[in-house]
């Protein structure tokens, strides 16, 4: 069933705390990821009995597990704490059928030595939440942790809002080693600590950087090429991480922790949804300028590692971090020119998208929706894009200009390019006002129809749907969400 591969298990007792999950009173499976729980050389129909669902909320720890939490530290909102560490999840070791190693964390499986006064445990909406939304991220093709498995606790959780069903989600990822595992053992001043970390993750993420000639400076390069690639990524399709700190920063280059995240609606560049982040720091314009940030703070977290003397390291450091806006830069245009229907660049495209940008906003427009209906726009069909706009005449003149664009591509008909522009432009989001009420319908009815549809519609974001055409729309007035929450 399981095959665990400890290899976290075996560094160093200071980077981790060994414990099991705390049992909770009465689990109950809401939902197993089929299709993951297959790669990952699981047996669905396992999971999904008492004996797995034991295992998924914690009650029951599988032979061959050596389950932990991790420790590491990170700059929240840009303030150092020096000492984080998994407060409320356990950590398990498993190698999949493609034979590759994954962490399979238990979230809300109770206190840890990281808690810090903490319950350690979850609330069933930030489960749902994250079990959508890290679903649809994978099925937008943007890398990103997965959710295996959702189970309630029959136990409630004390939050701001009151009493809340308690949960535990099953996550996956590459990795759940992040900028701020390094920046713990770095401010504490163990060189030795971020040696060890930086040869751990090249051998289970890098291995190519192992035969550099600085294998430190190739892991360097390569996290902030993933991270670039992932932020342009994120830009893309309107998403809003919410708490962009450096320990939520995945040196796997997947989106990790998802608090209070968002999708945009209506295109705005300031958009915020976090109820924490009262000044906008990471708001969805600022997200490039942030994941730069972060980056500096690996690379000063790398300097024991990346030269004979600090000067030298410092160079080296400051050389590498020049190329995050490069790379981020080329994935987002080449990203941009594919939503746009562009197959090679020409010089005028980024004044042309900007114009674009700047008719959404003035006409707030809905971002998705914007560019989904942008690809009928290619056959000659402008009513649904126009009745999106406050003032569909000032985007006239665009779409001349924009046809003009097009007719240099000569690569096919226009339901050719009709057909590619699609490929690029989801017709499905995470609509907010959607999690929420799929949210209030498990939280006050015990009931996960809402929250399961929803997850088998965000599935296939690039297909048309007209069944389901409904959760492509828009919120109305009244089901506006403005504020997302992190739910510790």
């Amino acid at each position: 069933m399981f095959v665990f591969d400890n290899t976290y298990a075996r560094l160093p007792d200071r980077f981790h705390a060994r414990l099991p999950p705390t049992p909770v009173s009465a689990p109950r499976l809401i939902r197993v990821n089929t299709a993951l729980a297959e790669q990952l050389g699981l047996e669905p129909v396992f999971l999904a009995s008492p004996e797995g669902v034991a295992i998924l909320a914690g009650n029951r720890v599988p032979e061959g597990a050596e389950p932990l939490a991790m420790a590491y530290a990170g700059h929240q909102f840009g303030n150092w704490v020096p000492r984080l560490g998994d407060g409320r999840a356990i950590l398990l070791e498993v190698r999949g059928l493609d034979g590759v190693r994954y962490d399979i964390q238990l979230k809300g499986s109770g206190p840890t030595p990281f808690s810090r006064n903490g319950d350690g445990r979850a609330a069933l909406g930030p489960v749902l939440r994250e079990y959508i939304v890290s679903e649809a991220m994978q099925a937008l093709g943007i890398p990103t942790t997965r959710s295996l498995a959702a189970a309630t606790t029959g136990e409630p959780v004390l939050r701001q809002e009151g009493m809340l069903p308690g949960a535990v989600l099953t996550r996956v990822s590459k990795s759940h080693v992040r900028v701020g595992t390094f920046e713990f053992f770095a401010n504490h001043g163990d060189s030795d600590g971020v040696r060890a970390l930086g040869d751990y993750v090249i051998a289970r993420l890098y291995p190519d950087a192992a035969t550099a000639a600085n294998p430190y400076l190739a892991l360097l390069d390569s996290v902030i090429a993933r991270t670039a690639s992932l932020i342009a990524r994120w830009q893309l399709v309107g998403f809003i991480h919410g708490v962009m700190n450096t320990d939520n920063t995945s040196i796997a280059g997947e989106t990790i922790d998802y608090g209070p995240c968002a999708f945009m609606d209506t295109y705005d560049s300031a958009t915020v949804f976090s109820s924490i982040d009262r000044g906008g720091r990471y708001a969805y314009d600022q997200q490039p300028r942030i994941g730069y940030w972060n980056l500096t703070r690996f690379a000063q977290a790398l300097l024991p590692l990346l030269g004979e003397d600090e000067d030298a390291a410092i160079a080296v450091a400051q050389n590498a971090i020049k190329a995050y806006p490069s790379v981020f830069e080329g994935a987002y245009a080449e990203g941009m020119r594919a939503k746009f229907g562009f197959t090679q660049a020409h010089a005028d495209d980024s004044a042309l998208i900007g114009t674009f940008f700047r008719h959404m906003a003035d006409g707030r427009a809905d971002f998705t929706l914007a560019f989904r209906y942008l690809c009928e726009s290619a056959e000659g069909r402008d009513e649904k894009l126009r009745a999106l706009f406050d003032n569909p005449a000032a985007l006239d003149v665009w779409l001349a200009k924009w046809r003009e664009r097009l007719a240099l591509e000569k690569s096919g008909s226009p339901a050719d390019c009709c057909t590619r522009m699609r490929a690029a432009n989801p017709a499905f989001i995470p609509r907010n006002h959607r999690i929420e009420a799929a949210i209030v319908a498990a939280q006050e009815r015990q009931d996960f129809a809402p929250f399961n549809e929803l997850v088998e519609v965000l599935a296939r974001p690039y297909s048309d749907q007209p069944e389901f055409e409904r959760y492509a729309e828009p919120p109305k007035p009244d089901e506006v969400v403005r504020q997302t929450f992190c739910g510790t």
